[in-house]
């Protein structure tokens, strides 16, 4: 990295819950340096911001929070502002080559009610086609007006990601999006696997086997596949889980580092000394977490058969302005195969008395019929 990470961390946000308001304090101090715009505004009437930097002919618009709910890389969005306005030689040298125009919360009212959807209940995410929602019509006219040379779709995956069959965390994701059902390669989505393919060289040097390859299924209503359709390369960046980084201030370090990158190699110009074919040796996405694996629990009911675990995965719930993690029981049984974020072993003594002196955990497990 060229400096210290924690020199530009925008120590002020942090957490999972960030809104419009918890941004109204760094955007003010920004705007000395770059211009701050409302784009437009969401279904109950918030502002929908930009800022714009550099002043370079290679354009690159981002947006996060599009899910209201998925905030890591908004929280990197930050520190990457606080970079560029670093006055180091590569932050010049960015601003110089490139103009960035980056849309740090799409969804607003998302973000204040902790939800996926918008205020109506729209996945604006699944809206791309049809942009019944402000917000949709809002992205697409910054699309429309800026014309960028590249997007980064800015998200966040939940926990129970993997990488290949390992007992990794996909602790960053990366998809270059499909453009039709056959999921051709076509010029444009060529150029989004090589900067992904110099993405991952970088973060394989401080999470190594951490980094999955999203499933690249084709929707048209997806934002990134219709961005892709119109012939612009275009990253979808999914921010996961980090060990034991439920706040994911580790996870929005190396999705900045990732974001860094990516840009650093469109102002140099380099993209094409990265292989389109390096991108396919990332491997996929899995589905094998859970948060808590109980392994060894006395069984409640016969036909979870003599030697089984439970499997919990928390909730996210927005409670006083924070986050909790609430478990919730999805499997009962032989969960060979599966991981766990956090693994307790019943056959042994110190990981039994762990469980008992959790009292949400004991209510949890004692509500299903488990008990010691």
């Amino acid at each position: 990295m060229p400096l210290n990470y924690n020199d530009i961390k925008e120590v002020t946000i942090n957490g999972r819950y960030v809104t419009d308001k918890h941004l109204d304090a760094f955007l003010d101090a920004v705007s000395k340096y770059f211009k701050i715009q409302t784009e437009g505004l969401s279904v109950e009437g918030r502002a929908i911001k930009s800022i714009a930097l550099g002043k370079g002919d290679l354009k690159i618009l981002m947006w996060s929070q599009m899910h209201g709910n998925e905030s890591t890389t908004t929280k990197a969005v930050l520190d990457l502002i606080n970079f560029l306005k670093s006055d180091s030689e590569l932050s010049r040298y960015i601003l110089k080559n490139c103009t960035l125009k980056i849309v740090p919360i799409l969804n607003p009212d998302g973000a204040m009610a902790y939800t996926r959807a918008n205020a109506n209940g729209v996945d604006l995410n699944r809206d791309a086609q049809e942009k019944t929602q402000p917000e949709s019509l809002v992205l697409r006219k910054i699309y429309e007006d800026f014309k960028p040379d590249y997007c980064f779709n800015l998200h966040d995956q939940r926990t129970l990601f993997n990488v290949g069959n390992t007992p990794r965390p996909a602790t960053v994701s990366f998809l270059a999006p499909a453009h039709d059902p056959e999921r051709s390669i076509s010029e444009t989505r060529g150029i989004s696997m090589q900067l992904i393919v110099a993405m991952n060289e970088e973060l394989q040097k401080f999470i190594p086997g951490q980094v999955g390859r999203y499933d690249d299924g084709f929707n048209s209503n997806c934002v990134g596949d219709t961005f892709q359709m119109l012939h612009t390369p275009t990253v979808l960046f999914e921010s996961g889980h980090f060990p034991g980084d439920y706040d994911r201030e580790e996870t929005r370090k190396y999705i900045f580092m990732a974001m860094l990158r990516a840009i650093e190699v469109i102002s140099q110009g380099t993209i094409h000394q990265y292989k389109r074919d390096s991108y396919f040796d990332i491997p996929d996405n899995n589905k094998l977490f859970y948060d808590v694996i109980i392994e060894n629990i006395p069984i409640p009911e016969p036909k979870y058969g003599s030697n089984g675990s439970a499997a919990i995965q928390y909730v996210e719930t927005l409670v006083n302005g924070k986050i909790q993690f609430k478990g919730k029981l999805e499997e009962i049984g032989n969960l060979q195969g599966k991981f766990g974020h956090k693994t307790y072993n019943c056959l042994f003594y110190k990981d039994l008395m762990k469980i008992k002196n959790k009292p949400e955990l004991m209510d949890l497990l004692n509500s299903n019929g488990i008990f010691f």
